[in-house]
């Protein structure tokens, strides 16, 4: 089962800093406090496990439900138990969501600054060394 919210999330991370969330991930990793990529990073991997949760427990419940199971009082506390435990990962999901889709919405990519002039006198293009063309 994909998880469209949290690999949306993480989309819109990678847009902002330009890089993919893995490279992200291990940068905040190195700075862990104090800046907004540590505090992204980190909801993102708390909405990524509420997910995780949500499809864990769905399978539980509905191996739980089988119709050739019979269900008795112990399961029955079973399946109740994966409903609340569903319930509590939804909740952390849409609120982890919330939160880092506000901050996102906040934030955005400041176009690079033109370098500043340079104070060398400039040299005549034929004097010059032959510049070299960049490809990717």
């Amino acid at each position: 089962m994909p998880h469209s919210t949290s690999q949306t999330i993480a989309g819109r991370i990678e847009e902002l800093y330009g890089q993919p969330m893995a490279a992200l991930e291990a940068h905040a990793d190195t700075n862990p406090t104090g800046t907004m990529l540590a505090a992204l990073t980190s909801s993102h991997a708390d909405l990524q496990l509420a997910e995780r949760n949500i499809t864990f427990q769905l399978q539980r419940l509905r191996e739980l439900a089988d119709p050739e199971r019979e269900i008795g009082k112990f399961e029955a506390g079973h399946l109740l138990d994966c409903a609340r435990r569903i319930a509590e990962s939804v909740a952390t999901r849409d609120a982890h969501a919330k939160t880092v889709s506000a901050v996102l919405a906040s934030l955005h990519r400041v176009p690079a600054a033109p370098p500043p002039p340079s104070s060398a006198p400039a040299v005549p293009a034929s004097a010059a060394a032959p510049a070299a063309t960049r490809t990717r």
